[in-house]
């Protein structure tokens, strides 16, 4: 796909100093530094648990977008102090996401086997029936959901105890004590001040462009891909090859996202078909673990045919919404730039 050339009156076609990503860095880490003094108030208080998981994805907000500007514009800061904090800072939002990321991992797998077995709840309510509606479901399924639940339910209580140890941990005091310094200090270069931020993030819009042209799409954009759903089932638990690049994909458009607003500020209007694409991107990795998870379950030992044929059937209906994803970020793509919002 030919790379978007910027118009004349595109924000980033101006000259933007160093001085920019030091505000940017400086802004990014406030919000951390606030969003940790809310999780840390709320985490103790009673029937503030929706308040904590708002805190905790602030956090990891904010982790992600001081993560990838350091590694966009890393020729602007000081190399040592930017290649201890950044992997800090991946492997922070990591950790607190998982939780996260089980638990919508389960609603999806859930009211997808309430939809495939025909149940006539509505998806508003079958969130809250899924456990107790079990007589509009299958034999099959029914037990496929419950061995779903089972398992994603336990890594999702691991995740959750894995996070609150790396909460209190020396290593995430650490860094949080470096986000603090960087609120009021952004470790740049001596020539970052002067400098162009243009050309890094050029960069990093050419990598983009560069691993959308190189997708596998003769082989994993058809609407039925019969490799797929076999490689799915095989006795093979790594991830799904065809995958991989999608996922990459995801991650440099969150780049290119991040060094945008960098060099139009965080108040400027947001590009529609960026936010497009992203959410493309994210359902498409959303129903691929998903798919992994069906296909994990289905290699149980000593499982019943019927939840076996249940979670087969269930894993090919996400790696459909896999393809579905993809055709949806191809379109919103190769759309024309539209006017931001």
């Amino acid at each position: 796909m030919a790379q978007q050339h910027l118009e004349p009156t595109d924000p980033t076609a101006r000259a933007v100093s160093g001085d920019a990503l030091a505000g940017y860095l400086r802004a990014q880490a406030t919000e951390f530094l606030r969003a940790l003094r809310l999780h840390r108030e709320t985490g103790t208080a009673a029937g503030a648990a929706e308040e904590s998981v708002d805190a905790a994805r602030a956090l990891r907000r904010s982790a992600r977008r001081i993560s990838g500007s350091l590694h966009t514009f890393r020729p602007l800061l000081e190399a040592d102090w930017s290649e201890e904090i950044r992997p800090e800072l991946a492997w922070l939002s990591g950790t607190l996401g998982l939780e996260h990321a089980y638990e919508a991992r389960l609603q999806r797998l859930l009211l997808a086997l309430h939809r495939l077995s025909g149940s006539t709840a509505l998806p508003s309510q079958a969130t809250s029936e899924v456990t107790t509606d079990r007589g509009n479901l299958t034999v099959g399924a029914a037990k496929a959901g419950a061995l779903l639940d089972r398992q994603l339910t336990l890594a999702r209580t691991r995740a959750h105890s894995t996070a609150l140890q790396a909460l209190g941990s020396s290593r995430f005091h650490a860094v949080a004590d470096k986000v603090a310094v960087l609120a009021s200090e952004v470790p740049l270069t001596a020539a970052a001040p002067t400098a162009d931020l243009r050309p890094p993030a050029a960069a990093a819009e050419e990598r983009l462009t560069d691993a959308i042209a190189a997708l596998p799409l003769v082989t994993a954009g058809h609407p039925y891909n019969a490799e797929a759903l076999v490689h799915g089932l095989s006795p093979d638990p790594s991830p799904h090859p065809q995958d991989g690049p999608w996922h990459q994909v995801r991650l440099l458009l969150r780049l290119h996202r991040y060094a945008r607003e960098v060099l139009c500020g965080q108040g400027a209007p947001v590009d529609v078909r960026l936010l497009t694409a992203g959410q493309a991107l994210n359902r498409h990795r959303d129903a691929s673990e998903a798919a992994a998870a069906a296909a994990a379950a289905a290699r149980t030992p000593r499982i019943a045919p019927a939840t076996a044929y249940a979670l087969g059937v269930l894993h090919a209906d996400q790696r459909h919404e896999v393809e579905a994803a993809r055709f949806a970020f191809q379109q919103a793509w190769q759309e024309q730039p539209l006017e931001a919002v």
